[in-house]
């Protein structure tokens, strides 16, 4: 993994699997996201939180948690598989999980979410078949 540094943000190029990611802020406010090529390479140490955030915001939103006080603090898991894909990031939580239905829905009305939708339809279509088989699986059990 090749890394790129600056004040209140790192970034990170995974080799193995040609994925570039990056992660900005704290415990106010902290992001995780996916990124093109071209958002990392526009990344440079001596940039500040801000200019590198407003680059990394244009990325697919993987994880956020905020907690700046204008409401309880809340964490937002746009992919479930932010730990795996980042393992190197250093992830703030704070506050409840916004649940999977409401997550969803929040990524289909909003234009910033629209990097998500694919991703999302995908992992609720496989959730729905999970729990279609989890039901067929129940109702086989129950009649015997």
């Amino acid at each position: 993994m090749q890394f790129k540094k600056g004040s209140g943000w790192k970034a990170c190029f995974d080799e193995e699997n040609g994925r570039y990611f990056g992660e900005y802020g704290g415990v106010q406010a902290y992001r995780l996201n996916e990124l093109t090529k071209e958002q990392y390479d526009a990344l440079e140490p001596e940039m500040s939180e801000s200019a590198a955030g407003s680059i990394m915001y244009e990325g697919r939103h993987m994880y956020m948690s905020v907690n700046d006080r204008c409401g309880p603090p809340y964490t937002v898991v746009f992919d479930d598989d932010y730990e795996k894909l980042c393992p190197w990031a250093d992830v703030v939580k704070s506050g409840e999980v916004l649940p999977e239905g409401l997550t969803d829905a929040a990524v289909e009305i909003f234009v910033s979410e629209e990097n998500n939708r694919e991703q999302r339809r995908r992992k609720r279509g496989e959730r729905k078949k999970t729990a279609e088989c989890a039901g067929e699986c129940r109702f086989s059990i129950d009649r015997h």
